[in-house]
């Protein structure tokens, strides 16, 4: 063992070991407790950043603790490997997306290895390998087959530029997510899954409050969202009838405009009706009228979100067109607005605009009739502005609606909907927000549909024994769309498996969220070439502990939640849902400096060569240069101005991220490691700083110095010294190493409880605590002294080695506790000594009118006049009471003396 701590040589050792035990193989075994502890899948983007690392630190202190404590633990990793970025990446390298993928797989590997995970690589995955899609085409074959899986025309979001379909996530102020072009609508054909036929499944189990949620392990904020996004709602759907003729002479749409509301107290307060752009009755409209005409294909630029439509100017335009009321009879004029969509329900919404907020700003801008319909007591209705009890139906009483007037809520719409529905015009119904969800992708780096196109039979499944449709890995895109499209090679000798005539493949390919929605599966038979799940799965799943990011807290849970109950449906899997416990861990900030170039552009500056300008209160006020950079303005000099924009995530974007091999090249992945775990609880938020990575540093230098100054000292490496660790009843222990024991199990008894709640960072906290007693400890000249040291320093191994697993395991065996415990990997958790804690002797604070006068130590077992004799014996006690006769003595139990004069 080197005198001083090597980071290199430390961490070059353990993975030595580690790598020729093969440690981290892990194999199905029925006699142990199982624990499936998962990170999300990473996409291989080139490197690294702080993000993985503390996400899958966080994964491996779990893994390696509950190791420790007999479970046989699952931690696998792999790769999101298809998607845009690659083809992105190939585009501008002029490479095939597969070559700069398996490039960064294997770099980021690299890294992680050097991170000392607790990985079982022999499960590895990437979504890119034809054995592993295999499985994604499979099993689209069965929803077909099922109906889950179905193929229909629908207007969707297009991206001029990347020429391929987006959802509406993906579309910000109406522009692509990653080309900022402006998006458009189309109307093309796609596959579609049925995730709405599990809506009220998908609902339940993750619904705060109700009683047949079973994802009771996840955060309620993660819960609320998915509920949020899945949306329920119950109201009544309802037809506005009219007599407008289509080109073919008929009513357009059987003369009925159905809309429905969660609102249908507020049916009388109809002042418009508002359809989207490409509603029938808004095309129709249009056919000749070119204002009109020319408003929808503006429309059609702006893909949205909801929640983008709820911040968005709203616009329309009349068509001229009426309808009737359902109940009224009257007349209620027809307009086209941008925020209705015409994938939500009907497309079409009924105005009320005295009772909802959207239609009150339409109507204010265009001046249409605000009716109201509703009131609350003690409240006054005016057309000034909007209210927020308006809209409040919890309170609200009919008015002004004849046959409804004085109905409460749930009266008014029970009441609506018999009306409608004897007129055969409506009836009660539920909706969901919840839409299918499209797969289809025009793009070449992903799963292939395994679909043929043939023009006699039109599209049919490829047979399952020609499964994997494999997707050509050499062809570099050169931005003019999906290059499947041209490969001969793709379509070659394709033939139709119902009529045998040359057809063509589709060349869509899914969806990157199919990838990842059942790949944790995946990992528990990730070599069988045979079935897609199998024993592995019945034995891991459901997975015990998932662990990422929030961004992920929507779609992906959603549909991974969607695609475990359609495998469980298949008869594939056996459970409900697929992750017990979710922790969504916190991003990594850093500070961000920017300033405006001559031309007017942004750029950003390195931490590393910035520093802050602070007011007279020491708060941050700027930032200046504090080394010369050259900028797109030439060469900036020291001192140089800066703006400061606060705290951000990470970004290559913003030159604000750390290089985690930079910085385990410099300090070790054990620095690195315990950084991140010690800054912040794993849910929180941190924000970098550069200091208490050197602290952390200095910290396993202090673990490292102690161990060496008891080894130097011959107290652990001894075969004598070790043999009393198996059994410390037998010990006599002076009043020092009775005291270090106190400390160490006092500590160890709160890092069990810290362990089991994740909360990484006093764990850290409780292992410097233990440094500093063992640090702080007279009594190493004792035999008893010696072996307190010793117990106390394995105990402390033990309790850093999940954060730190290189610098304890060199201890562990240097030090010759492998001798008796066998390798640290599995070494048993160390138990709390329930003797160690009773004490001998207690501190009491001691207090002379509430005041604070010092402290006196009593037996444990004193009683309360041993306890009041030794306080008003004390100097500092006598001095205060200074022969007075004390009126009462306060005796608070283990904590404190309080003496009234």
């Amino acid at each position: 063992m080197q005198d001083k701590y090597n980071h290199t040589e430390v961490e070059r050792a353990a993975h030595d070991h580690w790598a020729a035990r093969d440690a981290y193989r892990v194999v199905e075994d029925s006699n142990k407790k199982k624990f499936y502890a998962c990170s999300m899948l990473p996409y291989p983007s080139g490197k690294l950043h702080m993000g993985h690392v503390r996400n899958y630190t966080i994964n491996d202190m779990l893994t390696r603790q509950l190791r420790m404590q007999g479970y046989n633990v699952l931690m696998p990793m792999g790769w999101d490997a298809f998607g845009l970025p690659a083809e992105n990446a190939a585009l501008k390298n002029k490479v095939p997306p597969a070559q700069w993928t398996y490039d960064n797989i294997a770099y980021m590997k690299k890294q992680m290895q050097s991170m000392g995970l607790a990985i079982d690589w022999s499960r590895e995955i990437a979504t890119c390998d034809p054995e592993y899609y295999k499985w994604n085409q499979w099993l689209f074959l069965k929803m077909l087959d099922k109906g889950i899986a179905y193929r229909k025309t629908q207007v969707v979001n297009w991206d001029p530029v990347d020429q391929t379909v987006l959802a509406n996530e993906q579309v910000i102020d109406g522009r692509g997510w990653r080309t900022g072009a402006l998006v458009e609508k189309r109307e093309i054909p796609g596959y579609y899954l049925a995730i709405t036929d599990y809506a009220q499944e998908l609902l339940d189990h993750v619904q705060v409050g109700n009683d047949k949620a079973t994802l009771t392990g996840w955060p309620d904020k993660v819960r609320l969202m998915q509920e949020n996004w899945i949306g329920k709602s119950a109201g009544v759907r309802f037809a506005f009838t009219h007599d407008i003729q289509g080109a073919d002479g008929q009513p357009i749409q059987g003369g009925k405009l159905y809309v429905f509301t969660t609102r249908a107290d507020t049916i009388m307060g109809v002042t418009f009706c508002a359809v989207a752009p490409e509603h029938p009755l808004a095309l129709h409209a249009a056919a000749d009228k070119p204002e009109l005409a020319a408003f929808i294909e503006e429309c059609k630029k702006g893909g949205t979100t909801e929640a983008e439509l709820a911040v968005k100017e709203k616009e329309g335009k009349p068509t001229g067109l009426f309808v009737t009321h359902p109940i009224t009879g009257a007349q209620v004029e027809v307009w086209i607005g941008n925020y209705v969509l015409m994938s939500y329900g009907d497309g079409a919404v009924m105005g009320v605009p005295a009772h909802d907020e959207r239609d009150f700003a339409f109507a204010k801008k265009y001046n249409l009739p605000i009716q109201q319909v509703v009131t609350v007591d003690g409240e006054t209705f005016s057309t000034d502005a909007w209210q927020e009890w308006y809209g409040d139906k919890q309170k609200c009483v009919c008015v002004n609606s004849g046959v409804l007037d004085g109905l409460a809520h749930t009266q008014a719409v029970d009441q609506v909907a018999e009306l409608v529905a004897a007129k055969g015009l409506g009836e009660k119904k539920t909706t969901w927000r919840l839409r299918d969800w499209g797969i289809s992708r025009q793009r070449y780096w992903g799963t292939p549909i395994p679909i043929i196109h043939c023009a006699d039979c039109g599209a049919q499944p490829v047979p399952e024994k020609d499964l994997p449709v494999v997707l050509p890995q050499d062809l570099v895109p050169d931005g003019s769309g999906n290059p499947l499209v041209k490969s001969e090679a793709f379509h070659a000798g394709v033939v139709c498996p119902c009529c045998g005539k040359p057809a063509r493949r589709e060349t869509d390919t899914m969806d990157t969220f199919v990838d990842s929605s059942w790949y944790f599966m995946r990992y528990c038979d990730a070599k069988n070439s045979e079935q897609m799940v199998a024993d592995g799965a019945d034995y891991w799943m459901p997975m015990d502990q998932y662990i990422g990011g929030v961004e992920h807290a929507i779609l992906h849970l959603l549909y991974a939640r969607f695609w475990t109950k359609v495998m469980r449906d298949l008869g594939l899997l056996k459970i409900d849902e697929p992750f017990t416990k979710l922790l969504t861990q916190g991003m990594v900030l850093n500070h961000i400096y920017s300033r405006r170039t001559a031309k007017g552009a942004k750029e950003y500056f390195w931490p590393k060569d910035v520093e802050h300008v602070h007011d007279e209160t020491g708060k941050i006020i700027g930032a200046k240069l504090k080394t010369e950079v050259d900028s797109a303005d030439g060469l900036l000099p020291v001192g140089t101005a800066i703006d400061y924009e606060g705290v951000g995530t990470m970004s290559k974007s913003k030159n604000n991220g750390i290089d985690p091999q930079e910085l385990i090249e410099k300090y070790g992945a054990d620095t690195a490691r315990l950084y991140t775990m010690f800054t912040a609880p794993p849910e929180l938020t941190l924000e970098w700083n550069d200091a208490a990575v050197e602290g952390s540093y200095r910290f396993l230098r202090r673990v490292y110095n102690f161990g060496a100054k008891l080894l130097a000292g011959n107290y652990a490496a001894a075969e004598a010294a070790t043999d009393g660790l198996s059994d410390l009843s037998q010990v006599q222990f002076g009043k020092d190493a009775k005291a270090l024991r106190l400390e160490i199990h006092t500590v160890l008894k709160q890092v069990d409880y810290d362990y089991q709640r994740m909360q990484y960072n006093t764990v850290v906290s409780g292992a410097m605590k233990m440094i500093n007693a063992l640090e702080g400890f007279k009594g190493l000249d004792s035999a008893d002294g010696q072996i307190a040291a010793i117990e106390g320093f394995g105990i402390l191994l033990r309790v850093l080695y999940p954060a730190t697993p290189h610098i304890t395991h060199v201890l562990w065996n240097e030090l010759g506790y492998a001798n008796k415990q066998g390798d640290l990997l599995d070494a048993a958790w160390p138990q709390v000594d329930a003797s160690a804690l009773v004490q001998d002797e207690l501190e009491l604070v001691l207090q002379v009118n509430g005041k604070l006068r010092g402290a006196i130590r009593v037996p444990a077992a004193a009683d309360k006049a041993l306890i009041e004799a030794t306080a008003l014996a004390h100097e500092e006690a006598q001095k205060f009471i200074n022969g007075a006769t004390p009126k009462k003595v306060i005796v608070v139990p283990g904590r404190l003396v309080n003496i009234v004069v």
